[in-house]
């Protein structure tokens, strides 16, 4: 039985996100790996409240700051070859990926 891959990324940027996910589509098609996905996530959507006054006197009015989380899974099947062309992707700094190995 061949071992698989789970490859979660993570980013804020879907175009870059994108863009990392097609650099592994085309890694799995050299090497001749099966590939699943890439496999969209619900997006996170953190929303902070920050206080419009710095200094605290006055009304109390909000602004309301949002950050999404877009995110994508890909599972492959996890050949030396292509595990090593996989580490050696380029990653951007706001995007984290994370490899798991499932049997």
């Amino acid at each position: 039985m061949v071992q698989r891959a789970r490859i979660r990324l993570l980013g804020t940027d879907p175009k870059v996100l994108n863009q990392v996910c097609d650099e592994l589509k085309k890694i799995s098609e050299r090497t001749g790996v099966r590939m699943k996905g890439p496999i969209p996530l619900p997006t996170k959507k953190v929303i902070i409240p920050v206080r419009k006054s710095p200094c605290g006197n006055g009304t109390n009015t909000w602004d309301h700051w949002e950050l999404r989380i877009h995110k994508r899974v890909i599972d492959m099947d996890a050949e030396e070859k292509a595990m090593r062309l996989l580490m050696r992707v380029s990653v951007p700094e706001d995007i984290r990926i994370e490899v798991e190995l499932l049997s």
